[in-house]
């Protein structure tokens, strides 16, 4: 149970919830405060439902661990399957555990005079204040440190997008590895705290009360409000913030409709607008998915229909700027709103979208010129040769008339590069590149070599998705982690329909209802088909996780020989070598 073996200093704590009797705790040190990081493992998340398995403390003090705790539990009760695939622990490894009436005391008095950390504390606690009130102990910790508070407060989205314990171990490079065992998980949140307070430290912030003040804090009147939670399921799903006119404020996805909701109303969110939303919202409306991709695509179309005021991105999925070679006898490529026969994209930037159609236009030797040629026979822009402008001229400038059959191959080169059946309008550009740099010219290569990483990450992306949309059906199956499966139908781009079959359940009825049941998807203009990019392109990451299998498909998922994703390479060495210059 209780030990003395010391191990690795280091840690980690964040500060979630606060109680009323702090006092003692506001100007002492952190350094010179004692400190208990508990994890635990239950069999479910209901503290009044479920029940602990598994009890992990570190005591720390000074930046040392001077003790540690351990013990499985005997939950009284059979521990689910999943919670068992979760974290090891079997019914037969409890079957001699103490129950927690015996353990409880222990752990108290191992804490006794000590301020409580964990990693999302609300869960932590909520688990052992229950069972101290069911099993009538006293219980003396009045405040409580939330880790998952305090990396959302330190840490920026682009360094922590997941506050999750295993991702800001990875973040912090920790010794211990989170593994869902009480004491590993312990050990590991001990790491990720010392890791946070250091980030603070030169802001003022050394005694509890500095702390304290330096983290969010939940207000009566936000508290007031989780009422508009407590009908929610603990589901996956997508939930919508709505205002006094029943407008839609915000929409997000959760794995845990309730707790992530509930997490809204405690004043964690550094973000002030969040705060704000959550004081004019009403209510909370919910729909359920099967997993967390539809929930994610269900997000995007509702983000797309409400454009709600306080999501800053994803609520105008169709726009984005297009290269489209246009349809004419001397075809050129233009910048537009809407995709063509043959066109890339979409592009998040209209400057970016010119930059690329210019430099493959450049390549090719397509026209710049906007000059109407209708059934004209021939086009002929001046080089600068025979009298034309030295500077700004037309990319298909010559020293005489060009032919359609003069013309045709380039329009041809910019066909296959855009489908992905040829790149030699890439070798061209690479060919510039190297003799800029041959000839000393390093700017002019340096903008050149940024040029084409642009390019070669576009046209790879629109392939990737275009090999997508391109299917009229496929039904992809994910495992659930739990020995079920997640189903996807997925028809032009686009999630038709979703499902899950849980373990022991035979999957292909349910496959067969999904598909019998799925959206019809009638395919639009363009390389995509009409789907939204933000939605294909969440559809193709969750097809490439491990251990997906295809179920089923109407044509095969690949992409063309001369795709540019044999060429990322590349592009990611040119945007390695490009961050040095931007640093400087």
């Amino acid at each position: 149970m209780a030990s003395s073996t010391l191990s690795p200093p280091g840690g980690q704590l964040t500060f979630a919830d606060l109680d009323d009797g702090g006092d003692d705790y506001s100007d002492r040190s952190l350094f010179d405060t004692t400190l208990v990081v508990v994890d635990l493992e239950t069999t479910g998340g209901s503290p009044t439902e479920d029940r602990i398995t598994e009890i992990g403390a570190v005591k720390i003090r000074g930046g040392e661990v001077i003790g540690e705790f351990a013990t499985l539990v005997d939950p009284g009760c059979r521990i689910p399957p999943q919670i068992v695939t979760l974290t090891g622990i079997t019914e037969a490894m409890v079957y001699d555990a103490p129950r927690i009436g015996a353990v409880l005391p222990a752990f108290v008095e191992f804490a006794r005079g000590a301020i409580l950390v964990a990693h999302n504390a609300r869960f932590d606690m909520g688990f052992l204040r229950q069972n101290a009130a069911r099993l009538d102990i006293d219980w003396p910790f009045t405040v409580s440190l939330c880790t998952v508070t305090m990396a959302r407060r330190i840490l920026t989205r682009d360094e922590a997008p997941s506050v999750k314990l295993s991702v800001l171990a990875d973040l912090f490079h920790v010794s211990v590895r989170p593994t869902h065992r009480a004491l590993d998980d312990a050990r590991a949140t001990v790491e990720v705290f010392h890791c946070l307070l250091e980030r603070v430290g030169n802001q003022g912030v050394g005694t509890f009360r500095e702390l304290t003040a330096y983290l969010p804090r939940s207000s009566p009147r936000l508290r007031a409000k989780r009422s508009m939670a407590e009908h929610l399921p603990t589901r996956p799903g997508v939930y919508l913030f709505r205002g006094p006119s029943d407008e839609v404020l915000y929409v997000g996805t959760a794995s845990d409709l309730r707790r992530r909701v509930m997490s809204y109303f405690t004043g964690n969110d550094p973000r002030p607008r969040m705060a704000e939303m959550v004081m004019l919202a009403v209510r909370v409306d919910h729909v359920e998915c099967a997993h967390a991709l539809e929930a994610g695509v269900r997000e995007l179309r509702l983000l797309a229909a409400h454009a709600p005021a306080y999501n800053r991105r994803s609520t105008q999925p169709h726009r984005g700027w297009w290269i489209v070679l246009t349809p004419e006898r001397f075809g050129r490529l233009k910048i537009s709103r809407t995709p063509g026969e043959v066109s890339l994209g979409p592009i998040g930037n209209r400057t970016t979208a010119a930059t690329i159609a210019d430099l493959i236009g450049q390549a090719a030797g397509l026209r710049s010129c906007t000059t109407r040629l209708g059934r004209a026979t021939h086009h002929w822009c001046r080089s600068e040769d025979v009298g034309g402008p030295r500077i700004g001229g037309c990319h298909a400038a010559s020293d005489r008339p060009l032919t359609l059959p003069d013309y045709l191959p380039r329009v041809t080169a910019v066909r296959d590069l855009f489908a992905g059946d040829s790149d030699t309008v890439i070798d061209t550009l690479t060919a510039r590149l190297h003799h800029l740099s041959d000839a000393q010219m390093f700017e002019s290569a340096a903008r050149q070599r940024d040029r084409i990483s642009s390019t070669i990450d576009t046209l790879a992306r629109c392939q990737r998705l275009a090999a997508l949309c391109t299917i009229a059906e496929l039904v992809v199956a994910h495992p659930d982690g739990a020995g079920g499966w997640e189903f996807a139908v997925i028809r032009h781009g686009r999630l038709a329909s979703a499902g899950v079959a849980r373990r022991g359940v035979a999957p292909m009825p349910v496959v067969d209802l999904l598909v019998a049941s799925g959206e019809t998807v009638l395919p639009g203009e363009g390389p995509l088909r009409g789907a939204p990019v933000e939605e294909a392109g969440l559809l193709y990451r969750w097809i490439q996780e491990p251990h997906v299998r295809i179920v089923a498909t109407t044509e095969g998922l690949a992409l063309p020989a001369s795709s540019a994703e044999r060429r990322l390479d590349w592009s990611a060495a040119a945007r390695s070598a490009r961050e040095p210059r931007r640093a400087g």
